[in-house]
C-alpha cells in the first residue's frame, strides 16, 4: 500500500545502495536524480520506464513564474496525468483551459492537443504520471539540446518529439 507521494520516489541508481522497507522491499532514493533544463523548465525523473517494467515513467516540473512549455502536442501512446505540488499551471487542452493548482489534477486522452502556462508570479511545480511509460528522461534531454543549438529551429525540435511519441500541434490559426 502507497503511503505518500514519497513511496514513488523509486529510481534505481547504478552507484546507490538500495534501502529496505519494513517488508524488505527495495526503495530508491531520488534526491541526487539529475535535473534536466529544457528552455525555462526544469524535469527531474522520479520512476523511469525501466523501472515499473514500462508500465509508467513519472516526473516533476518545474515551471517557473511566467513562463510555458516550448511547444504543444498530442500523444497517441501514452496519457498523461498531472497533479499540483506548488502554484498553479493553466493548461490548454483541445482548446479548453484547465487550472491545475495543488490537490488538483487532470488526465490528458491520447490525440489531446495540449500545452501549459504558468501565468502566476510565484513558481509551479507539477507530478506528470504518463502511462504506459513511452519515454523517459532522454527525452527532455534531447529536446533541450535542440533548444540550446537552435532555439527557433522548431523542425529540429518537432523531429525529437516525433522520435519520441509525440506529434506537434499544427501552428495556431488566426
Amino acid at each position: 500500500m502507497v503511503k505518500s507521494l514519497d513511496s514513488f520516489r523509486l529510481r534505481p541508481e547504478a552507484n546507490h545502495q538500495a534501502r529496505h522497507d519494513r517488508k524488505g522491499d527495495a526503495v530508491y532514493d531520488t534526491t541526487d536524480n539529475d535535473t534536466i533544463t529544457v528552455g525555462d523548465l526544469r524535469v527531474r525523473f522520479l520512476v523511469e520506464p525501466a523501472d515499473s517494467n514500462g508500465s509508467a515513467s513519472v516526473f516533476e516540473c518545474h515551471v517557473p513564474a511566467s513562463s510555458r512549455m516550448p511547444a504543444p502536442h498530442s500523444h497517441d501512446g501514452f496519457e498523461e496525468t498531472t497533479y499540483g505540488l506548488e502554484g498553479t499551471t493553466t493548461w490548454t487542452i483541445d482548446n479548453k483551459a484547465v487550472d491545475i493548482a495543488p490537490g488538483r489534477a487532470v488526465c490528458v486522452r491520447r490525440g489531446q492537443i495540449h500545452g501549459f502556462e504558468n501565468h502566476d508570479d510565484s513558481d509551479a511545480t507539477f507530478l506528470a504520471i504518463a502511462s504506459p511509460a513511452v519515454f523517459g528522461p532522454s527525452y527532455f534531454h534531447e529536446v533541450a539540446e535542440a533548444l540550446a543549438a537552435s532555439p527557433s529551429d522548431f523542425a529540429a525540435i518537432a523531429e525529437v518529439m516525433r522520435r519520441h511519441g509525440l506529434t506537434p500541434a499544427p501552428p495556431a490559426t488566426t
